[in-house]
């Protein structure tokens, strides 16, 4: 059978642009949504940036209290070895784990369902918040590179926390962000403190030293 298009001669795919989604709008969606389950999914996404999937498949043995750290593949990449994140688990994020099983599956209920189950509840609420048409599951995710981009995190640190290995992936997620660089100066103290806490750690006290 022969084609009736070479592939060049069709018309080039362009994608509908996703916003990410704001606080505001994140806590009207909370309002919206009676089923906690559901409103502590939408909080791990909003803390974690991760992809419904991922956030959704999460079990207790992804979390390292000891550590505290946050570990998992994504989905998507599974097949290929790649995409691995880990997430230092800080105080925001450590009071939405709290209020989630402390074994098995994280989201007893969710991670049995279908991306497009879980996709429909939130339009149905996003709608019920009055929120525009832009707003999707993944808008989380678009909206903690944008906010990663906007605070000054650096570019490598985002990457691993959202577990691309891909530069241009991730500036295709904060593609609406405005770019801010912190000075030097900043990154500088940083760097003097961690070097005066090391010395100090170094140091011993005159009485071992004789």
């Amino acid at each position: 059978m022969r084609r009736v298009l070479s592939r060049k001669a069709w018309p080039k795919i362009r994608y509908r642009h996703r916003n990410g989604i704001t606080l505001e709008q994140h806590q009207a969606v909370l309002k919206a949504t009676p089923n906690e389950e559901y409103q502590i999914f939408f909080e791990l996404l909003w803390h974690t940036g991760g992809s419904q999937s991922d956030i959704a498949n999460l079990r207790a043995d992804n979390i390292d209290w000891t550590t505290r750290r946050l570990f998992y593949s994504r989905q998507k990449l599974k097949s290929s070895g790649e995409g691995n994140a880990c997430l230092v688990i800080g105080e925001a994020l450590e009071l939405v784990l709290k209020q989630l099983p402390s074994e098995g599956p994280l989201f007893p209920h969710l991670h049995t369902l279908k991306e497009g189950k879980r996709s429909n509840y939130f339009w149905t609420k996003r709608v019920k918040a009055g929120l525009p048409d832009g707003i999707v599951l993944h808008s989380y995710r678009y909206a903690w590179a944008e906010r990663a981009q906007r605070c000054g995190m650096p570019e490598r640190e985002a990457m691993a926390h959202l577990g691309h290995g891909s530069k241009a992936v991730h500036r295709a997620y904060a593609r609406s962000a405005d770019r801010v660089t912190l000075p030097l100066e900043h990154y500088e103290a940083i760097r003097d403190a961690k070097m005066i806490s090391l010395n100090a750690g170094l140091e011993k006290p005159a009485s071992e030293a004789a």
